[in-house]
């Protein structure tokens, strides 16, 4: 794994020397001058096909030598993960590296994934409510998209099953990039750096982007977002000292009966990826947001969302779904006001059983955000590209 990762290294400060080199007056519509890497991201391993042909990546993580949590109960350290959605060409993830962070994928070309999704913001954008296209805000705000490849739901109501199946949704959404997908391969067919990169990249000779192909791109870039390698990871590794006393106080306030956190925040990932309906309020002057009912027509889970992972969350905030909470301290302290404190007069939410009063001190709330910070890593980052094929500035 170690020399996997400074091959990637190496790979990686190569391509910067050869993308500085470059003559200012390059030009994008040069497809030659773009090259898809044929190296894994960091923490997957190339495995080679039985033809030898060229292989796909595969996660490599001490998680995989763990077995699943049925056997390690809640909160357990040494527990399995759950399948990561891998198995992509390295040619193909980093093709979904230059969508990501292209413009040129929204309507007006003003917007990119990234806009939202900012890797110097934990893949999120640090709003409360996300901005569209125009700068219209959003009803929600953006999550994250570290360990997004694990996930079996996504959008904050659950509502798509698979990252092909959620990737329409900004794409197309007219608040969002506004785009159709008519039109979004018009303006990608028309980039003839995009169009040999795409050839490349699925191993075809000539033929036109499809959409399938944008998705499965895109796709492949964001599960290879993968943060496995925090204070709480070595720690969970046999490493004692990884984590402070403080932060071992909070773990353990964190796993305890009595807060009851790792029950819907479940280690590894710290998310049980359960739909829960909490409570929580929305920002002043805003309506009632219905979450997943909406998309499932189940009134019991009127006010319910995904329940998010908690990895990289000191990076990610505000909090909730609204951004209702500024600080990951108050977001804390909701979960202690007691059971239902925040439901709007009128409304009748099936609350979550595990939302009660387990009456917190400040100093336990202290300590549970002391453990918080102790899920940051992001040394698995991308490269933002310096160049994009489509003449555009890279957002961020």
């Amino acid at each position: 794994m170690v020399i996997d990762r400074i091959r990637n290294a190496i790979g990686l400060l190569a391509g910067l020397l050869l993308l500085a080199a470059m003559p200012a007056s390059a030009n994008p519509d040069d497809g030659q001058q773009f090259a898809l890497s044929n190296r894994c991201p960091p923490g997957f391993a190339l495995e080679k096909s039985p033809s030898g042909e060229d292989g796909v990546c595969r996660l490599r993580s001490l998680y995989q030598m763990y077995s699943s949590l049925e056997d390690k109960g809640v909160g357990g350290l040494k527990t399995g993960l759950p399948p990561l959605r891998d198995g992509f060409s390295p040619q193909v993830i980093d093709l979904g590296r230059y969508l990501f962070f292209d413009p040129v994928l929204s309507r007006d070309s003003s917007t990119a994934c990234a806009s939202c999704h900012d890797p110097a913001k934990g893949f999120a954008d640090g709003r409360a409510r996300s901005l569209g296209i125009g700068g219209g805000r959003l009803l929600r705000s953006a999550p994250s998209l570290w360990n997004v490849g694990f996930m079996e739901r996504l959008f904050w109501d659950g509502r798509a099953s698979s990252l092909e199946e959620q990737i329409p949704g900004p794409l197309y959404g007219p608040a969002e990039m506004g785009n159709t997908e008519k039109n979004l391969l018009q303006t990608l067919n028309s980039i003839p750096a995009y169009r040999a990169l795409f050839a490349r990249g699925f191993r075809r000779s000539g033929g036109e982007i499809t959409a399938a192909e944008v998705y499965r791109a895109l796709a492949a870039f964001e599960a290879s977002l993968v943060s496995l390698n925090s204070p709480y990871d070595r720690y969970a590794h046999g490493h004692a000292a990884a984590l402070s006393e403080r932060e071992i106080e909070g773990l353990n306030i964190f796993r305890s009966f009595v807060a009851r956190c790792a029950e819907c925040h479940t280690p590894p990932l710290f998310t049980n990826q359960q739909i829960a309906v909490i409570g929580t309020p929305e920002p002043a002057g805003l309506p009632f947001d219905v979450g997943a009912e909406d998309p499932t027509g189940d009134p019991s889970l009127r006010g319910g969302f995904r329940v998010p992972s908690l990895r990289n969350i000191a990076r990610t905030g505000p909090y909730m779904h609204s951004g209702r909470f500024e600080t990951l301290r108050e977001a804390v302290a909701f979960y202690t006001k007691g059971r239902g404190h925040a439901v709007p007069e009128g409304e009748t939410l099936n609350l979550h059983w595990h939302i009660w009063e387990p009456k917190l001190s400040d100093a336990e709330i202290d300590r549970l955000v002391d453990f918080l910070g102790a899920l940051t890593d992001q040394a698995f980052m991308p490269a933002r590209p310096a160049i994009l094929p489509s003449g555009l500035e890279p957002v961020n």
